[in-house]
């Protein structure tokens, strides 16, 4: 599966993330809104948010989200851990926009062109987040993302964090919300 693909929708372009998109990424993220329900709430900080970025080019899966009526960065996310098991999975995550788009329906187009993609490829897609962190929670049910059984325990400046795996499977995104449907008058012209 390519993980750093070129993906265009009618308002988003989502590129690969380049080592000069640091000064617009970190405009963005050095917000605090846009982390307050995250689980690492201080990424709005530049000693935190650097790894962070520094991890998101070295894992090679990095997006930048452009708006493309302004040719302007206006977050990131990524296609993360990759597993060719069973039918195949990716993870999509660690997205985060400016606070401006938020719904605006930006992140449902960017979802809807990364999972198409994912599943040309794979069987199921799992999206990690925090257990407080309540607006990506909703953002993924309105995707029509799934709550799994699965969970993952890690540790963020010495408490622990929950972390709640959501997933779409190849056959619930043929059905769900974010499939685009043809009208009648186009599935009889074809």
């Amino acid at each position: 599966m390519d993980r750093q693909p070129t993906l265009e929708g009618e308002r988003v372009l989502l590129r690969p993330l380049h080592e000069d998109d640091w000064e617009a990424l970190f405009a963005i993220a050095s917000d605090p809104a846009v982390w307050e329900q995250h689980p690492m709430h201080d990424r709005w900080r530049e000693d935190v948010f650097r790894p962070f970025f520094d991890d998101a080019m070295a894992q090679g899966g990095a997006l930048a989200i452009i708006d493309k009526a302004k040719d302007a960065i206006i977050g990131s996310t990524r296609f993360q851990v990759f597993d060719e098991a069973d039918g195949g999975s990716v993870e999509i995550g660690w997205t985060f926009l400016a606070p401006k788009y938020w719904g605006r329906g930006i992140n449902q187009e960017m979802k809807r062109l990364m999972l198409e993609h994912a599943f040309e490829s794979v069987a199921r897609v799992d999206f990690r987040v925090g257990e407080t962190n309540y607006r990506s929670r909703i953002a993924l049910e309105n995707i029509g993302a799934e709550r799994s059984l699965r969970t993952e325990l890690t540790q963020y400046q010495g408490k622990r964090v929950l972390h709640i795996v959501y997933e779409i499977t190849a056959e619930s995104f043929a059905s769900g919300p974010l499939v685009l449907k043809v009208s009648d008058d186009e599935a009889d012209e074809s």
